[in-house]
């Protein structure tokens, strides 16, 4: 699908998407998230949360713990990191995670990142959208929103039988999704910290099978 340059469509709230298995998926949303990340906060000052929800009990659903584990010990400092393999934050704990990180981080920007069910054609995609994650929306379950904007993986395909399709996920496409979430937020710090965002943000309003054919990113 064409690629549309519209800024005020992201900031609105709509997604953008991105292929993992794309060579350039870190650095694009990385490049993305550093964009957001100096709207909603240009001098950097507000601390930065990595709110990682999910658990290790079910194969679909471990990807925000993945991530959390993935980003300990190569970001801590640069971001509050929570939600890992060993402490997960999931429904029955959510709610009390929440209210003692917004204590202990007053003002924070909190980045939300969960697992997600979509189409069968959206499977192996990542989104980042600005505003609250209402995590656990996908199997029907109400928890409080979380997060000053959210990015999250599609492991599978959603619309029925949502417990049993997060168990039955492979792995394998879960660990490519948060392998590409933890480079694009370590990228996107980096892209904010140097005051470079991107110029023009390109929107996709779905991700193309051609970004799988890019060449691979060179990392700072």
């Amino acid at each position: 699908m064409a690629e549309q340059r519209d800024w005020q469509r992201l900031l609105a709230g709509e997604k953008q998407y991105f292929l993992s298995n794309s060579r350039q998926c870190a650095h694009r949303l990385g490049d993305a998230l550093a964009e957001l990340i100096l709207y909603l906060d240009p001098t950097l000052s507000r601390p930065r949360v990595v709110f990682c929800i999910g658990t290790d009990r079910s194969t679909g659903d471990c990807l925000g713990p993945l991530v959390g584990t993935q980003l300990t010990p190569l970001a801590s400092h640069y971001y509050h990191i929570y939600g890992t393999l060993d402490e997960p934050i999931h429904a029955t704990n959510l709610a009390e995670k929440k209210k003692a990180i917004e204590a202990f981080h007053p003002g924070a920007l909190i980045i939300a990142i969960d697992a997600s069910l979509g189409r069968i054609d959206q499977v192996g995609q990542i989104t980042l959208s600005l505003g609250g994650l209402r995590p656990g929306a996908g199997v029907k379950k109400d928890l409080p929103e979380i997060g000053d904007l959210h990015i999250t993986g599609i492991v599978n395909v959603g619309g029925f039988m949502e417990f049993m399709v997060l168990q039955n996920t492979r792995l394998s496409e879960v660990m490519k999704l948060s392998n590409q979430i933890s480079r694009g937020l370590l990228y996107g710090y980096y892209q904010a910290a140097r005051r470079k965002p991107v110029a023009s943000l390109t929107f996709q309003s779905s991700a193309t099978a051609l970004d799988a054919q890019k060449v691979e990113p060179v990392w700072p």
